[in-house]
Order: structure tokens, then sequence, then C-alpha cells
């Protein structure tokens, strides 16, 4: 199970993610992207740093996000992914598809 936290850093919604993504949650992860792009929130940053395994269906989710907040004029960033989160990007090859921080801070001033 994943836990979901968002919060708002003046223009900017932070959404951090604490757990496993898999398959049986990671629709979780993308209805509550999904409302944040809904209510008109299209700068995202999302923090991975607590995430400990992401699966398919996870990445799935994180690129149909993208798609729609670019639609949107938005964009999403991901921060200071988990080693093991980070390598599962790369190894998908989203690492050259998503604007990747470091940190968080690093992520949220990028806007």
């Amino acid at each position: 199970m994943a836990d979901i936290t968002i919060s708002s850093h003046e223009q900017v919604t932070l959404v951090q993610v604490d757990g496993r993504i898999d398959s049986m949650n990671a629709n979780q992860l993308g209805t509550a992207l999904e409302e944040q792009i809904k209510n008109g929130n299209i700068h995202l940053v999302l923090d991975l740093s607590h995430v400990d395994f992401m699966s398919s269906a996870g990445l799935r989710e994180l690129v149909n996000t993208l798609k729609k907040v670019k639609k949107a004029a938005g964009d999403m960033r991901i921060a200071q992914p988990s080693p093991r989160v980070r390598e599962v990007l790369e190894m998908a090859g989203l690492d050259t598809i998503f604007l990747i921080f470091d940190t968080q801070g690093e992520a949220v001033a990028s806007y």
C-alpha cells in the first residue's frame, strides 16, 4: 500500500509517495494525480524518495499523467527517486522523458 501526501508550494503541487507502487495500487496514484490536474494543478513534482518498489503499472501511471499534464500546458517532474526506482526509470528509458532532480527543492525551484 502507498501513502500519498499532497501539498502546495506557490504554483507547484508536491506529491509525496511512500511505499510500494504495484499493480494493486498504481491506479490509486493515477487517480490522485489526475485529480490534481482536474483541479488546475498542472505544475507537479512527484517525490519518490520513499518508494521502495515501482512496477510497470506504476510507470504506466507516471507516463499517462505526464501526457495529461502536458496537454494542459503543464509539466511533471520527479524528485529524489530512491535508487531502486531510479534504476527502473533508467531501464525503461523514462529518465530521458522525465526531468529528474536530486532534491525536492531543486525540482520545485525548476518551475
